[in-house]
Parts: structure tokens; C-alpha cells; sequence
């Protein structure tokens, strides 16, 4: 993710000589330097010491030893914090660096590696509307963006967008298997099923009807579309969607319980 967001900045005119990263991986340094011609640091201290924005792009069981690392250096620069660790809330993010930072918690999900991602933003007290701007642009050259006032939102941006691009690469397989079972062949199942997907996506997102009237448009009573989509009402699909997104958000509320105890 961090390299997505790396690409993008790039992409959008951001100078990469500005832009510093580090891992404990010197193998990941070096292949990140040849890619995009950024600095480089193993050290998190020498690349926090003049960083006017920090983004934390760290495993979330990671989080609390590498801000425990770096907190007294943030408290002396103050920069604007971004956090893209999935799961771990902005008070607790906030208290292990050491309190009263400008912090902008986001999720982001895996499309954003094509720079075509959806992230959620939630800014605590402390940031300013420069700093929330700093932000949606950083996280913007992967994406859209969209801000939530109650980071408790954020568990529902999870189970919505975060955790949604397998929910339709599951419903691909699906369709995928059912065309080889009305005997197409796997290749033009998947291509068919990819592109018409890809096709509903961009008529969903670039057109003026919302995906009710879309459907209502394509749906001819009596004919084939009108008989998948009963078969569809028939299963509870409604219902089995909300379930399960419902149990993601539970799951996201549940793993920021845990993760944020210490």
C-alpha cells in the first residue's frame, strides 16, 4: 500500500526527492529506490527528523512498537500523522505517540494499488483543514476519498469498500464456475464475467442513474435478467449481503478492541 501511494504521489508531480521511506527490509529499500528514485532509510528516527508528514504504512500488530520508537522525536516535530493500519483507532494511535498530534486515520483498500482504491478519512481534533487537505491529496493520487465524521464510521468504510473488493472477486469465481457449468470454457467465463463487471462499474460510477435504475433498465419482465434477479430475491440476497457486511464491521470494532488494549 505504501508503494501504491509512493506511485501515486509521483504520478500526480509530487518531487520524489521529498519522500523517504523506510523498512527494516534492505531488499525492499533497494527495489523501491530503483522504482521511484526516493529516499531511503532503515532507521525510522532519520527519516522522522525532518518529515513534515509521517505515514504510518505498518502492520497493525506492528504499530504500537514503531510509534513506542519514534514518539519522542514526533512530540519535538510535530508532524502531521497518517495512519493506514488497518484497524487500530486514532486515540489509541495518538496516546502510544504520545498525545495532542494532528492525526488522519484512513482505510484504504487493495484497488488503490492501480490507483484506483477507495479510502475513508477520519481526522482527529487536532488537525487542522490544511492538514486534512495535506491528506486527501496524499491519499487521493490512489484514489477517491471520502471523509467520515465518526471514526466509529470507519468499521463500516471496512465492511463497505475495505474488505468489498473480494466480496465481488468471489462473486467473479462464482460467475466464472456457473459459465463453465452452461459449458464456456474458463478463459471466456472470466473474461465475460471481468468485463461486464468492469463495464457495470464505470455505467454505476460515470452515468446519473443510480444502480436501482440501472438494474430496473437492463431487468425486461419476463426475460433473462428479470429470471437471475428472482432467483437472486428467491436466496435472500439482500439479506445475505447485509449479514455480511455486517459481521465485517463487527469484526473491524472487535479487532480495534483488541489491538488498541495496551
Amino acid at each position: 500500500m505504501a508503494a501504491s501511494l509512493i506511485s501515486g504521489l509521483i504520478s500526480n508531480q509530487y518531487a520524489a526527492n521529498k519522500i523517504t521511506a523506510t523498512d527494516p527490509d534492505q531488499q525492499k529499500l533497494k527495489q523501491l529506490k530503483q522504482q521511484f528514485s526516493i529516499n531511503t532509510e532503515v532507521d525510522n528516527l532519520k527519516a522522522v527528523e525532518n518529515a513534515d508528514i509521517l505515514v504510518l504504512a505498518v502492520k497493525p500488530q506492528a504499530l504500537k512498537n514503531v510509534c513506542n520508537d519514534i514518539k519522542n522525536l514526533v512530540q519535538k516535530t510535530h508532524p502531521l500523522i497518517i495512519s493506514i493500519a488497518a484497524g487500530i483507532r486514532s486515540t489509541d494511535i495518538d496516546r502510544w505517540l504520545g498525545n495532542n498530534n494532528a492525526l488522519v486515520r484512513c482505510m484504504p483498500n487493495t484497488p488503490a494499488l492501480i490507483q484506483a482504491g477507495a479510502t475513508g478519512l477520519f481526522a482527529n481534533a487536532h488537525t487542522s483543514a490544511e492538514q486534512k487537505t495535506i491528506a486527501e491529496q496524499i491519499l487521493g493520487s490512489a484514489g477517491v476519498t471520502l471523509w467520515v465524521n465518526d471514526e466509529l464510521q470507519l468499521d463500516a468504510v471496512t465492511a463497505v469498500s475495505g474488505s468489498g473488493p473480494a466480496y465481488f472477486f468471489l462473486f467473479l469465481e462464482a460467475m466464472q464456475a456457473a459459465g463453465k457449468q452452461l459449458g464456456l470454457d474458463e478463459k471466456t467465463a472470466g473474461m465475460l464475467a471481468k468485463q461486464t463487471a468492469l463495464g457495470a462499474a464505470r455505467m454505476a460510477l460515470e452515468g446519473e442513474d443510480d444502480p436501482a435504475t440501472l438494474r430496473a433498465k437492463v431487468t425486461s419482465r419476463g426475460g433473462t435478467t428479470a429470471a437471475a434477479i428472482a432467483s437472486f430475491e428467491k436466496n435472500n440476497f439482500s439479506q445475505i449481503i447485509n449479514q455480511a457486511l455486517t459481521a465485517a464491521r463487527d469484526r473491524a470494532t472487535e479487532l480495534a478492541d483488541e489491538l488498541g488494549k495496551n
